[in-house]
């Protein structure tokens, strides 16, 4: 009879070995220096395209990282964001979310280098992952120890976008909700809308703030250079109309934002929220405080970030060209 019962522990514990081996296979596939044995020099290749792009075009480190939050809040970390529009297939891009978005060329530059040296090998999903870590270096931000191994989908979410990226008048409940969905916590949260200490809003997403009536959460003064920016209500979509989220550290990612949501500077509604919200504030006041805490929190919801949801090999593949699915 004790024979018996030792048998069934071990048979139970077996099972139950296995069960969490399967659960945990496909996050296990992401690791540092992935690539070490298949392509010992893509990393490498990634970070000095990156830094070749930056020295002609500075926006593209800004767009690298924009990139990753809008590839991996959709489902998963695998690129599906790159795909165009086929026959049979939508794209991300269409998506309203994605307004402005801009330099998804540079990404095929720097497939098409990484392709050079291993064909067939480095995923798009891991150059997305691994862009936007060398681009936030390139900003001033933390460095990273970023895994890799993530594969391609092989299909657009265009219908799940809507639902999983926030816009920029969503109340700060519903982003902590769907970050958290993702296992991102609240001063995760808060330090990622910190990426929006650089780069620029567009006169479309400000205007609601400006017209007809100036929006009384915004300081009066910088109002004034808001309509200065943005003449009208009705700005064309297409037109280069915009405001830089910072003036004085623009191209630089540090707490310069937070600083700024004090003043009643901060552009979009979505984070000027972050300072009467009883979860946030006191994270707002701790992060304009002290830069190395942003830089701390933001580097750790980044690595959460690109570490959702990834693609084991029977789900996802290794795009010839990040633009389309490989051909069967």
């Amino acid at each position: 009879m004790t024979l018996n019962k030792h048998h069934c522990c071990s048979t139970f514990i077996f099972l139950l070995l296995t069960l969490l081996s399967q659960f945990y296979s496909v996050e296990s596939e992401l690791q540092l220096n992935y690539y070490a044995e298949s392509c010992p020099n893509a990393e490498e290749i990634i970070k000095q395209q990156v830094i070749k792009l930056y020295n002609k075009h500075g926006n593209t480190a800004v767009s690298w990282v924009r990139n990753l939050f809008h590839d991996c809040m959709v489902k998963s970390c695998d690129a599906s964001l790159l795909l165009r529009r086929v026959k049979g297939m939508e794209s991300e891009q269409e998506s309203d979310r994605s307004f402005g978005m801009r330099n998804f060329k540079y990404i095929n530059t720097i497939k098409e280098a990484v392709e050079k040296e291993c064909p067939m090998t480095v995923s798009c999903a891991d150059i997305v992952a691994l862009s936007a870590r060398d681009g936030i270096l390139m900003l001033g931000g933390p460095r990273i120890e970023m895994t890799s191994g993530r594969k391609d989908s092989k299909q657009s979410y265009l219908t799940e976008v809507q639902n999983a990226i926030p816009n920029h008048n969503d109340t700060i409940d519903l982003v902590l909700a769907r970050f958290q969905s993702i296992g991102i916590d609240t001063p995760g949260t808060v330090a990622l809308l910190g990426a929006h200490s650089v780069g620029r809003v567009h006169c479309v997403n400000l205007v609601h703030r400006l017209y007809p009536t100036v929006d009384p959460t915004l300081d009066p003064k910088h109002a004034e250079y808001l309509k200065r920016r943005c003449p009208t209500p009705d700005p064309d979509p297409k037109a280069v109309l915009y405001s830089r989220n910072d003036l004085e550290t623009p191209m630089i990612l540090d707490n310069m934002f937070y600083k700024n949501l004090l003043k009643h500077k901060g552009l979009l509604m979505v984070d000027q929220q972050l300072t009467s919200h009883p979860l946030t504030s006191p994270l707002v006041e701790k992060m304009a405080a002290d830069n190395g805490y942003f830089h701390d929190q933001f580097a750790r919801a980044v690595l959460l970030l690109s570490e959702n949801n990834p693609l084991n090999e029977d789900q996802g593949e290794i795009r010839k060209d990040c633009r389309y699915v490989n051909l069967v």
